[in-house]
């Protein structure tokens, strides 16, 4: 493997199909696809100032660099990507790549970040300003995480996720098979249209939550007191610790929690409208 030190490229494609190469303490200036059409790159204590610098690339490792935010759009088309102990300031990065790990990471503006992605694994990440985060990803795997960012997960199949704190509107809509541990998921329009959403050990904010959900399942939540007009139209097995501020007219399955502020059955109902709906009792 050919190693480079201590220099910088800019321009158009400096680096354009270099294959087997480590780069150290290397400054990628202004200009666009720095290392396009590569592939088995190292890229250790690097700084990218320049569009594009990852794209059509197979096999890359990055440990302790800055993307700065003019390098936007940086992994795009590629696979099989490593990233660690990195700070991340540019936008749109990761657009229709498979096969992506980042660990010890922090992007502070993920707008438009992880679309079509797949075989996705995230530890020990946070991410800011993340609208329509992961927007049509499939095979995720998360623990340890925090996000700021609305309709983030957007389409999304096959997630696992664990120890994350979720502040985000419209989350999960229309995933299928998305499996959440142990988490806070704090938004307003929690889940709808999911298919196959399960929350086990999570804490719940927000309004209407879990509306035209199916085979929705809650194991042990809790909900918060702004957790009005849930479940609406949703098939649904839920056991709830403690109180739940209202329900509207679930569609099937069986709900219990401790206490319900409001129990709402209406002419609205639709078929089969069997839900069953239960106060635990609590003998302390």
């Amino acid at each position: 493997m050919k190693t480079i030190k201590e220099t910088s490229f800019g321009g158009e494609r400096p680096l354009f199909a270099s294959h087997d190469l480590r780069l150290e303490n290397i400054t990628i200036e202004p200009g666009e696809s720095a290392l396009k059409e590569c592939s088995g790159i190292e890229a250790v204590g690097c700084e990218f100032k320049g569009k594009y610098p990852f794209w059509h690339t197979d096999g890359f490792t990055v440990r302790d660099c800055i993307f700065r935010e003019g390098a936007r759009a940086a992994l795009w088309y590629s696979r099989n990507l490593e990233i660690s102990d990195t700070l991340v300031e540019a936008p749109k990065m990761f657009r229709e790549m498979d096969g992506i790990r980042l660990r010890n990471v922090r992007i502070p503006d993920a707008q438009e970040t992880l679309w079509h992605c797949r075989n996705v694994s995230l530890e020990n990440v946070e991410v800011e300003r993340a609208d329509y985060l992961f927007m049509h990803s499939e095979n995720i795997r998360i623990d340890g995480y925090r996000q700021h960012g609305n309709y983030s997960f957007q389409y999304c199949r096959n997630v696992e996720i664990r120890n994350a704190e979720i502040y985000s509107k419209d989350a999960f809509w229309n995933t299928e098979d998305v499996t959440v541990y142990d988490s806070l998921i704090d938004g307003e329009y929690l889940g709808w249209h999911s298919k196959r959403l399960r929350l086990i050990n999570c804490r719940i904010a927000g309004t209407q939550p879990l509306c035209y959900a199916t085979d929705l399942v809650l194991e042990n939540c809790t909900m918060a007191d702004d957790c009005d007009l849930a479940f609406e139209y949703s098939s649904v097995h839920a056991s709830i610790a403690g109180a739940v501020r209202s329900v509207k007219n679930p569609r099937s399955g069986s709900i219990t929690a401790e206490r319900y502020g409001e129990i709402i059955l209406d002419e609205n109902i639709k078929a089969p409208g069997d839900c069953v709906i239960t106060a635990r009792r609590n003998d302390d």
